[in-house]
């Protein structure tokens, strides 16, 4: 590993602080954190790859690529079925109690999205905040990153962020130009 990679890798590690310390509703954290980095790196980007054919959404495989030659990529989720408990009515239910009974009624169908609803909507702001924090710490530090729903999907098919409801990934680079700006759709 050279200089700029271990760089890198510490720059991630600065992200996945950044995302543990950003403000929560209640103060309560519910997020999941984790680097991937080398081997890891390939197996999300496969998982990425089988789920672009499985599902025929192609700019996941597009994505693949650019995690494939990344030096890390930050994973973060929440658990969305942990509410605030304010009854704000923003998860589409009126209280918590009832969106907790339908999360645990829920049946899971073929045709499923990737993440498990009904999930509470501060959680998932909480977990917006994180990402944006984090993506604010590679900005300081110079290091390319582009926030990927693909990447946190696949992390949650893989099993990398227990019991999590949903996720994103933030893969990270150093190189002359930026992997994630002009990418070209597949």
């Amino acid at each position: 590993m050279n200089g700029e990679s271990r760089a890198v890798r510490i720059v991630a590690d600065l992200m996945a602080l950044s995302a543990r310390t950003a403000p929560k509703a209640k103060g309560d954290d519910t997020l999941v954190i984790r680097v991937a980095v080398g081997g890891e790196l390939l197996a999300l980007a496969e998982e990425m790859r089988t789920i672009s054919e499985q599902k025929q959404i192609r700019f996941f495989a597009r994505d693949a690529d650019n995690v494939t030659i990344s030096d890390a990529c930050l994973l973060v989720g929440t658990h969305g079925e942990v509410t605030a408990g304010v009854n704000c009515g923003g998860c589409g239910f009126p209280t918590c109690r009832e969106m907790l009974d339908a999360f645990e009624k829920r049946e899971s169908t073929p045709d499923q999205g990737p993440f498990i609803a009904p999930s509470c909507v501060l959680r998932i702001t909480d977990l917006g905040i994180a990402i944006g924090s984090a993506v604010k710490t590679a900005s300081i530090h110079n290091v390319d990153n582009r926030v990927m729903y693909s990447a946190g999907v696949a992390a949650l098919s893989l099993g990398w962020l227990e019991d999590c409801t949903a996720a994103f990934g933030v893969p990270v680079s150093v190189s002359g130009k930026s992997p994630y700006f002009d990418r070209q759709r597949r």
